[in-house]
């Protein structure tokens, strides 16, 4: 079953790897100046970057993660909760604020409102993605309506899907990853993005995923 998640998500040239290029080249055609830019990316990764299409002036990446060793002179990393920034760093302002399937993993409805709030505070631009709640395969396990469940259920299932990136070892465990991944639909994205453009990505003609969008140059 490893082999056939890396087929479908986990390996760039797996389907899910091919969505993630087209919307890297997505991201650069709504953002022509993007090479020029200093970006914050909110929850994301530094390597993701270093295989992208058109590479930001400057990446600041912040998660809850341990820093890499080794930085590449165009970006730097701080670990930082996206829903309470060291003043620091909210008191930046970026060109664009970035975040990738990341909103869905903060902790509920609250965390989510400060979440936007900071996307708001930091640039006048943002490209924020997330997983849509009612496409019919739950993304992160890849098992069809699992977020619909109740929590006991999608932890049981969680321990035992083949699919699974990493199955938890423990029934505490598996109830923890199912609480923090909360997948959010239209309306939501709309109440935290008022003023932006929300955006649908397709697969087969049905929702696979949203971004709100502001301040765009070219519009598609």
């Amino acid at each position: 079953m490893p082999r056939l998640r890396n087929l479908l998500v986990d390996t760039d040239r797996s389907w899910g790897g091919r969505r993630r290029a087209r919307r890297a080249r997505w991201l650069a055609d709504t953002f022509p100046d993007l090479a020029d830019m200093t970006v914050i990316d909110l929850g994301g990764r530094v390597d993701t970057w270093q295989h992208t299409p058109v590479r930001p002036a400057h990446v600041h990446v912040v998660n809850l993660e341990v820093a890499p060793a080794d930085l590449p002179d165009w970006a730097e990393v701080d670990h930082g909760d996206a829903c309470q920034l060291p003043e620091r760093i909210a008191a930046r302002r970026y060109d664009l604020v970035f975040s990738n399937s990341v909103i869905e993993h903060v902790g509920g409805h609250e965390r989510r409102v400060r979440f936007g709030e900071a996307v708001h505070q930091l640039a006048d631009r943002h490209w924020v993605q997330t997983p849509y709640r009612h496409f019919p395969i739950e993304p992160h396990w890849i098992a069809p309506g699992m977020q619909y469940l109740p929590v006991s259920a999608r932890a049981r299932l969680a321990r035992r899907w083949p699919l699974a990136h990493t199955r938890p070892s423990t029934r505490d465990e598996a109830v923890r990853e199912v609480l923090w991944t909360d997948l959010v639909d239209y309306t939501q994205m709309r109440m935290l993005f008022p003023r932006s453009r929300i955006l649908t990505e397709r697969l087969a003609g049905l929702p696979k995923s949203l971004i709100a969008i502001a301040g765009e140059t070219l519009g598609r």
